[in-house]
């Protein structure tokens, strides 16, 4: 991946991050977005820097169209080119539908899934002139299964996978591959807060009884960007420890 470069929207913490460490190690040049939480995305490009790789951060909202594509604009002018754009910033408002507010649901899909289609709208003309490109949507378990209490995120998820099929039949005739990942249950800061009685119910649902790893779900990504993966497009990889299958 040597001279490629990277973009991972939300890559401060969580899968984001360690997506973002495992393409530089695979010499990637890396930019981490992110809207809160300056410091954790600085720590990420400090790591990567100091193993040798070469990182850096952009803030912006991808819920907002103009301030994406104003990024992007600028991240084409520094390194001319995006090869890889993953798709992993994300949020939840979690309630039940009968007390879910609108504007909860509305900040869901906004950033969730159209922050999704404002990035693959600021880099599909140049991957197009480039004829190469790789998108990765970050999905979710709970888009196949379903999940109380988040009707919002669910339906954003879900339709990840929708706009990820589409796209890889609109965009493979240009050598644009487009896949989404589906992570289960995955040791992040949320499942982290979580009881010991929520854990062990989630855990009962997961064959291989434990909760996977941020970098787990980074490896399957660096294979999907990967030259390895170049016939692979349209497809959901799911991570789930058996979860859902």
């Amino acid at each position: 991946m040597s001279e490629r470069v990277a973009v991972v929207t939300g890559g401060s913490r969580g899968i984001g991050r360690a997506i973002a460490i495992r393409l530089a190690q695979e010499g990637a040049r890396v930019i981490v977005t992110y809207v809160h939480g300056e410091k954790a995305a600085y720590e990420v490009i400090g790591k990567i820097k100091a193993e040798g790789g070469e990182a850096y951060a952009y803030q912006f909202d991808v819920s907002d169209y103009e301030a994406t594509q104003k990024a992007f604009e600028n991240i084409f002018d520094k390194f001319g080119r995006v090869d890889y754009l993953i798709n992993n910033a994300g949020i939840t408002k979690d309630n039940l539908i009968m007390r879910m507010k609108e504007q909860d649901w509305d900040r869901v899909i906004e950033i969730n899934l159209k922050g999704a289609f404002n990035c693959i709208k600021a880099v599909v003309r140049p991957m197009l002139k480039q004829k190469f490109g790789r998108v990765v949507n970050i999905s979710s378990v709970v888009a196949f299964m379903g999940n109380i209490g988040q009707a919002n995120y669910v339906a954003s998820k879900a339709g990840l996978i929708g706009l990820t099929k589409a796209l890889a039949k609109e965009l493979a005739p240009k050598g644009i591959t487009v896949n989404a990942v589906a992570p289960g249950f995955i040791e992040t800061d949320m499942t982290a807060g979580l009881s010991d009685k929520i854990k062990g119910y989630m855990l009962e649902m997961i064959p291989l009884k434990r909760f996977g790893k941020p970098e787990e779900v980074a490896e399957t990504v660096a294979f999907l960007v990967s030259d390895a993966a170049a016939y692979i497009t349209g497809q959901v990889i799911h991570v789930n420890g058996g979860m859902y299958v």
